[in-house]
């Protein structure tokens, strides 16, 4: 356990499963004290060394709902030191009949619930100097075919990252990491099978594709002191990024 954030306080939304139960891990094992909410509570908390990740039922599109959430954790633990806006995501739909409601639900899920977060939590991490971490997404800096809402959403909650760092410096840095292809319980679902992810991950300059462990440590870090002048940045872990698809065509062709 790291003891220079023993009695440091951390809300990770959405960190449950995936992504997000590896950044709940990570702040465990690195001493601090870990809330995280979802709509549905888990079948057992996330635990580390004996100690445990509090869940609070919450549906962080509802801005209420995040306020009271962020309340109940302030009043729980004394205070506010971390905020990562893990929550998000979206199934694929075609942009051309996804209906009004599915793309309202995609934007409020993943652009407008971490405003309302970060809305409830800015007294409190101002109060400590705290911090902000946005999980975005690759989908944010390229195409997003098939999930052209998502990718627009996570485009904003970039232009929020860099606004907020501005606006509520010094006292609160904000920053995002950009997320490339990670290997998840679901990942059958979005990659195709062992085989197809083989491929994909051969694909990348570091020859696999990411792990959830991989976006913890840069939570881990931009959280830390020796980020301590890091705001308004834009950490893409990635593996080195995608091989633009004409590259593979010419290099068959030959």
């Amino acid at each position: 356990m790291d003891s220079e954030n023993t009695g440091r306080i951390a809300l990770v939304t959405g960190g449950t499963r995936g992504i997000g139960a590896a950044i709940v891990r990570r702040l465990l094992g690195d001493g601090w004290t870990v809330a995280t909410c979802g709509r549905t509570a888990p079948d057992a908390d996330i635990a580390v060394d004996g100690r445990s990740a509090g869940f609070h039922p919450c549906d962080i599109r509802d801005p209420a709902a995040a306020a009271a959430l962020v309340q109940d954790i302030v009043v729980a633990h004394g205070g506010l030191d971390l905020v990562v806006n893990n929550a998000g995501g979206s199934p694929q739909a075609e942009a051309a009949s996804a209906s009004p409601r599915f793309s309202e639900r995609i934007v409020q899920l993943n652009l407008l619930a971490p405003l309302h977060v970060a809305q409830a939590a800015y007294p409190h991490l101002r109060a400590r100097r705290g911090s902000i971490v946005n999980i975005a997404s690759i989908s944010g800096v390229r195409p997003s075919p098939d999930t052209a809402i998502y990718g627009a959403a996570k485009a904003g909650l970039l232009s929020l990252t860099t606004s907020l760092a501005q606006e509520w410096g010094p006292e609160v840095r904000v920053n995002a990491i950009v997320v490339g292809l990670i290997e998840t319980a679901d990942a059958a679902m979005t990659y195709g099978s062992q085989a197809v992810q083989a491929r994909i991950a051969a694909t990348l300059p570091l020859g696999r594709m990411g792990r959830g462990e991989d976006i913890a440590d840069a939570v881990a870090f931009l959280a830390s002191p020796r980020a301590a002048y890091v705001s308004g940045a834009r950490l893409e872990v990635h593996g080195g990024g995608e091989r633009p698809l004409f590259l593979e065509l010419v290099k068959g062709a030959a």
